[in-house]
């Protein structure tokens, strides 16, 4: 079982790695996909709020599917559908043709991203340690990939298709064989104080959202915001305003990469509350920078801080409900496209109602809201990861029902 279980998080890792690298794609060439469909700067908001709005419906839709389908099958067929969705924003001519691209791409990351992280979840119990924050960091390695590669085809001034058809080519076959070692974990037996209604369950589960939404928020502004910060507010060049978030998907990578290690070492609680306080150090940092490389050095603090805070999320999410993680896991990947949703339009609107440098502090201070949370990321004694560590077991199922 053991060798299942190894088998189990590398196919589960390089499908964490294959949406990293999608998605990177995808967002990094917006741009071109605007110039090559002609969507007016007026129409674009609706079509990239279309996006996360869909993918929060294909989450709640796989609560739902789990409780018949294993959520294996769900990635193993939804990651096909995004990366020739991908393919497709690519590869059309006419503004419905990108419509119906994105809507599918929505859908279809909705159901891959919670299936993901169920897995994730799953396999950690299995392990009976903090494997989760590998599994980002694939992610983040992935983005590091897709983003290179979108800037050389942008270099290079390939049509979309073109830079996407060959990352499809390799990536779909690579994760539709991968999926045949994915690991489904038997869910624990359902105790009574997880409760047996849906309100119950998200009153236990919202200290978790907010935590969600609030580094989703913080993620969003570095992803939209830190490129024009630097040059608009720090007076960098156009050149040195593209590293940031360079930078910052490089700590991310660094700091998800260790952060496993800091869990089992310290426990989950140290560990958020380490990453929200240098999280929210670096948009002071931002804030306050007198140039830009002050300003590079605080996005360099944002992403080793928030690294850490979705997948203790999710890993939390898992301990809180071990008999329901997969319906609480979908219910809480909802607020990580609520955290995208709202992040980008609120800087924007603080920005240009008062100031850049004040818009800054707004995210600052909700990621210290974690803090108030940081009890809720402890490991129970009855549940699996008290002390921070137990040995490594291998009760693996064949399939997870959900509630």
């Amino acid at each position: 079982m053991t060798d299942v279980l190894r088998r189990g998080r590398a196919s589960l890792a390089f499908s964490f790695f294959a949406q990293g690298a999608t998605f990177a794609l995808l967002v990094t060439r917006i741009p071109a996909i605007q110039d090559r469909y002609g969507v007016s700067d007026a129409l674009l908001p609706v079509f990239l709020a279309a996006v996360p709005i869909l993918a929060g419906v294909g989450s709640v839709t796989t609560e739902q599917l789990v409780k018949r389908i294993r959520p294996s099958r769900l990635l193993r067929w939804s990651q096909p559908v995004v990366l020739l969705a991908l393919l497709g924003a690519g590869a059309g001519g006419r503004i419905a043709e990108l419509a119906v691209a994105l809507g599918t791409f929505g859908l279809a990351v909705g159901a891959l991203d919670a299936s993901m992280n169920m897995l994730g979840v799953s396999l950690q119990r299995s392990y009976g340690r903090s494997i989760m924050l590998s599994f980002h960091a694939a992610y983040s390695l992935g983005g590091i990939l897709g983003a290179s590669l979108a800037w050389v085809g942008a270099h290079w001034h390939l049509a979309l298709w073109v830079s996407y058809l060959p990352v499809v080519v390799v990536l779909l076959p690579a994760t539709l064989v991968g999926s045949r070692w994915y690991v489904d974990g038997d869910p624990a037996p359902l105790g009574e104080e997880q409760g047996d209604g849906a309100g119950v369950v998200f009153k236990l589960l919202l200290p978790l959202c907010l935590v969600m939404t609030f580094a989703y928020i913080g993620d969003s502004t570095v992803s939209n915001w830190s490129a024009k910060y630097l040059k608009d507010v720090l007076g960098s060049s156009e050149q040195l305003a593209t590293v940031p978030y360079n930078v910052y998907m490089v700590t991310t990578l660094l700091g998800r990469t260790i952060g496993d290690f800091g869990v089992r070492r310290f426990g989950a609680v140290a560990v958020v509350r380490l990453g929200t306080l240098v999280a929210a150090g670096g948009f002071a940092v931002v804030a306050s920078a007198p140039g830009a490389w002050v300003g590079m050095l605080g996005f360099t603090l944002l992403g080793l801080g928030l690294c850490v805070l979705v997948p203790q999320t999710f890993a939390a999410a898992g301990r809180l409900f071990p008999g329901a993680s997969d319906a609480a896991i979908a219910r809480l990947n909802i607020f990580n496209y609520v955290g995208f949703l709202v992040g980008s339009p609120l800087v924007g609107a603080l920005g240009d109602a008062w100031s850049y440098r004040g818009a800054m502090l707004v995210p600052m201070v909700l990621v210290l809201v974690t803090l108030v949370y940081a009890r809720s990321f402890a490991a129970q004694p009855d549940r699996y990861g008290g002390g921070h560590e137990r040995p490594r077991t291998a009760d693996v199922g064949r399939g997870s029902n959900g509630l």
